[in-house]
């Protein structure tokens, strides 16, 4: 167990309908209170649905497991109203170094781009996570968290899903419109659906070692790294992620170094194929393996030790039914580039909004195979560019590893080389490029390429509303939205009332910065879906255009 964390104890409560053993109509049951399942529930909440979240565990989850969280992923817990209190104690950064041998190879900003609300990135451990997000989900009139309830089997039927689950009282029946499947790689729900993952697993085998370093002892950590031949910052300034491939300490294998919160470092070491696991986890293997990288008199304690494999491989559908999957429950990734957490996050906000409006009577059920499509399309996205990590990191054969130490050799000078250096590409958010949700740019409209285009996410901007200093990303998010660059009207699309954030009037752009961001000529109008996506964009305001725009993203279709 962990020193600098005391693991939270969740109580185990028995519902009214358990009590009375008759089933109480729900809207969405949940499977599985981690990062994925929490946040969905968080949103469904935010859109005005009530939810219960179902558990078979009563704590957070054990051990080191995510760490790191993207600026797309915080920016949707900040529209939650949950990453305040994530992103003020995690680890904030957003240069990664990659070293190979004795010598720095490559290095990359993840944003270079200055006056974002957000950080690049947080290290944050998943533990902390957790508890903030139960911490929030308590804290919801509208949502309902059952810790000790296992769901043992479902079926389901035109009107919705019909549950039994195990708790320490014993059995009890639930009913639900719609069941959204979150519990994990292992998920039983998938399993009683006999939905199998297709894909790859790998080999390779990781050490997970965090380590707890005093800030005196890393300055002494650092001075013996850079005896490797190393040229770094003080473990204890500003932080960096530190990826080694054959460093003089680990020859031969690769290394991954992150800092997180309370003075705990995430060590990965590459150990290949032959590694024993019960081996390699004992105390008398990782110790020398970590004095070998920090210097022999630099203390440190161990925080957690443990093997992992991985793999590359998703569910053919995410929905079936009225069961719909997301996060690690639909698709795993290799965890070098902070795939997994950040994409499942992204699957909480699609199915969110859209789940809300086919429940409000906006949108078909129908919609809800765009969530399905869309997340599928990133999940390939995110499997190609973790496998291509993958196969970087590891080579397969004698070539390919010739090949990659060229690259790295080369990346030292030659910039051409260093976007081919891949120690696992760090996440951002697919864009929906080709989804049917989206309308297409008018062909004499000549945006710039660098503005977000249709089915792409919101880039972020200061500015003010009202006598208050802000960011656009604090404006969007509750339906559809328009930004406009010039006059332009709210619209009743059905029951929809589409808002108007209009430049000038309702937001001052004091530093210029969002209209350069979206190429916002004078006219200039962008349509926001509830998940902060563009769904359309034009060079003048027309509301038949806004209209059609808004009825596509609800129902797929073309209009006439």
């Amino acid at each position: 167990m962990l020193s600098t964390y005391q693991y939270p104890v969740f109580d185990y409560r028995q519902s009214e309908e358990q009590r009375l053993g008759q089933p109480q109509p729900h809207t969405a049951v949940v499977i599985g209170a981690g990062p994925i399942g929490l946040s969905l529930a968080l949103d469904c909440a935010s859109r005005g649905l009530r939810v219960v979240v179902l558990d078979d565990n009563n704590s957070v989850s054990i051990g080191s497991r995510a760490v790191c969280y993207a600026k797309r992923t915080l920016e949707v817990w900040d529209r939650l109203g949950v990453a305040e209190p994530l992103v003020q104690p995690g680890v904030k950064w957003k240069v990664g170094k990659v070293f190979h041998g004795e010598g720095l190879a490559y290095q990359f900003d993840l944003l270079p781009q200055d006056r974002h609300k957000l950080p690049a990135m947080i290290n944050l451990q998943q533990y902390y996570l957790e508890e903030r997000l139960v911490a929030a989900c308590e804290a919801s009139p509208l949502i309902e968290l059952r810790w000790k309830h296992r769901l043992l089997s479902l079926a389901q039927d035109d009107g919705g899903v019909s549950l039994q689950v195990e708790t320490p009282d014993g059995l009890f029946a639930m009913r639900t419109q719609w069941l959204l499947a979150c519990d994990g790689a292992g998920s039983d729900t998938r399993r009683m659906l006999g939905a199998e993952f297709r894909g790859q697993a790998f080999q390779d085998r990781f050490l997970i070692a965090d380590v707890v370093v005093q800030p005196q002892a890393a300055n002494a950590a650092d001075a013996a790294i850079r005896g490797h031949g190393a040229t770094l910052r003080r473990l204890g300034a500003e932080p960096e992620r530190w990826f080694w491939f054959d460093p003089p300490f680990h020859p031969g294998q690769s290394v991954l170094l992150h800092k997180q919160c309370a003075n705990v470092w995430r060590i990965d070491f590459q150990l290949g194929w032959g590694a024993d696991p019960q081996e390699e986890k004992k105390p008398e293997r990782v110790i020398p393996r970590i004095e070998a990288m920090l210097g022999p008199d630099v203390p440190f304690e161990l925080e957690w030790v443990s093997i992992y494999q991985f793999a590359c491989r998703r569910m053919e559908r995410f929905r079936h039914g009225r069961v719909l999957f997301a996060g690690d429950a639909a698709h795993q990734v290799s965890p070098f580039g902070a795939r997994g957490a950040n994409t499942g996050v992204q699957d909480a906000e699609n199915l969110a909004w859209k789940l809300a409006a086919v429940v409000h009577g906006d949108a078909p059920e129908a919609l809800l195979d765009s969530y399905d499509q869309e997340r599928t399309f990133a999940a390939d996205d995110n499997l190609l560019n973790s496998t291509r990590s993958t196969d970087f990191i590891t080579p397969k054969s004698r070539a390919s590893l010739r090949l990659r130490n060229a690259v790295l050799e080369l990346a030292r000078t030659e910039p051409f080389a260093r976007p081919l250096v891949n120690s696992g590409r760090l996440s951002t958010p697919t864009p929906y490029v080709n989804s049917r949700l989206n309308t297409d740019d008018a062909p004499e409209a000549g945006f710039a390429q660098s503005s977000p285009r249709p089915g792409h996410p919101l880039l972020d901007a200061p500015v003010h509303a009202g006598r208050q200093a802000g960011w656009l990303s604090e404006q969007l998010g509750r339906g559809f939205q328009m930004l406009s660059f010039g006059p332009a009207l709210p619209l009743q699309v059905g029951r929809l009332a589409v808002e108007v954030l209009e430049v000038g009037r309702d937001l001052v752009d004091s530093e210029g910065l969002l209209a350069q961001r979206y190429d916002g000529r004078p006219g200039t109008v962008y349509l926001f879906r509830p998940d902060q996506y563009v769904a359309a964009r034009w060079r003048h305001f027309d509301p038949a255009l806004v209209e059609a725009a808004v009825r596509r993203a609800l129902t797929q279709e073309t209009p006439a």
